[in-house]
């Protein structure tokens, strides 16, 4: 029923930023005229387009409260834990890496220990 209501709901908000587009503005909005011959008038179309704009507006109204009603009440934890992080093992502390490098290079940088986190602020 949600999935339901929730694609009805698409459609009203697709069909409402259509009958807005369409109402002719200061600009001249998107749509073609016509000419005042024609079935509708001018000023038939805008009081159609403006009584569609309001109704369809409080369509999508009255089914944005209802969808957020019943996502209220669908009985899910309000607060997702799937992704809750587990308390963490310590990670075992290797051996520092000496100075220099055994062939004795003493263009080799230093290295810092493992245990030095000063690098990492979140991770003491």
């Amino acid at each position: 029923m949600f999935a339901f209501l929730l694609v009805i709901h698409a459609i009203i908000a697709a069909t409402l930023v259509t009958v807005i587009l369409m109402q002719r503005s200061e600009g001249g909005g998107l749509g073609t005229g016509g000419s005042p011959a024609g079935l509708m008038s001018a000023r038939g179309a805008a009081d159609f387009l403006s009584r569609a704009t309001a109704v369809l507006a409080t369509l999508f109204i009255g089914f944005s409260i209802v969808l957020a009603v019943m996502a209220a009440t669908r009985g899910a934890p309000a607060i997702d834990t799937s992704l809750a992080r587990t308390p963490a093992t310590q990670a075992p502390v290797t051996q520092p890496v000496p100075a220099t490098a055994p062939s004795g290079n003493a263009a080799a940088p230093a290295a810092t220990s493992p245990a030095d986190n000063s690098a990492v602020p979140l991770a003491r």
